[in-house]
């Protein structure tokens, strides 16, 4: 499965107001491990940042004037994505920006061009229901180290997340980037993990002692549920 850790920072809050995506961070997993293939792109909104908004990304138009605009990446930019599962904390913002972004240049909705969208966001919200699930409070959570992210940059919150992401489906301690590298962006958000996954699995077989309390524990619970256990059905 191959998916796409992606992060936006804008000019503002509202597309609808005319606010426009400044940055594009993007970082590919295939088959739950780090490729090392990203796309990051700073683009020319042809407007300015609102005072709230450069506080946050620290994108200033000076830096911005002589970068391209989402025209001449639009076609790159979906070529990388086609047929991924991308993951975004908070999608609904990010899709909304880029929509606009693709509308002004005649190109479909964001999500007719990927296979999928998920929403990190409301993954953690089932996950933690009733506390703070931003990027940064996911992080003090689940121990990933942000200590680099003075200011919001969306290669480095791909980053971030891809690392959140991982530790929320499975658990792991960090992510494993193919032939043994070390996954890493500007901030260094990574650490280097070994990948087990070439070692034999030992399958241990159960004693005819366990065996028979298993078997009795299944007929509890059999007995419980008045003949429902619908599984002994499926075996036989």
């Amino acid at each position: 499965m191959r998916q796409i850790f992606l992060d936006t920072e804008t000019t503002g809050l509202s597309p609808e107001a005319g606010d426009r995506v400044i940055e594009i961070g993007c970082i590919e997993m295939v088959n739950r491990r780090l490729t090392g293939n990203t796309r990051h792109y700073y683009l020319n909104p042809e407007r300015s940042s609102s005072p709230e908004a450069l506080e946050v990304h620290g994108l200033t138009d000076e830096f911005l004037a002589d970068k391209p605009k989402f025209a001449e990446v639009a076609d790159d930019f979906l070529a990388w994505l086609q047929g991924a599962e991308v993951i975004i904390h908070n999608a609904a913002f990010d899709t909304n920006f880029l929509d606009h972004e693709l509308k002004r240049v005649g190109r479909e909705p964001f999500a007719r061009h990927v296979q999928g969208v998920c929403d990190s966001l409301l993954m953690a919200r089932e996950l933690f229901p009733g506390k703070r699930n931003s990027l940064d409070a996911l992080c003090a959570r689940l121990e990933v180290d942000n200590s680099n992210r003075t200011l919001h940059g969306a290669l480095l919150d791909a980053g971030l997340l891809a690392e959140v992401f991982i530790r929320m489906t499975r658990g792991q301690d960090s992510l494993v980037i193919d032939h043994g590298q070390a996954a890493s962006n500007a901030s260094g958000a990574f650490s280097v993990s070994q990948d087990l996954a070439g070692l034999p699995l030992l399958l241990v077989q159960p004693e005819d002692q366990e065996r028979a309390e298993h078997e009795r524990v299944l007929a509890e619970l059999d007995k419980a549920s008045g003949g429902k256990t619908v599984w002994r059905e499926l075996v036989s």
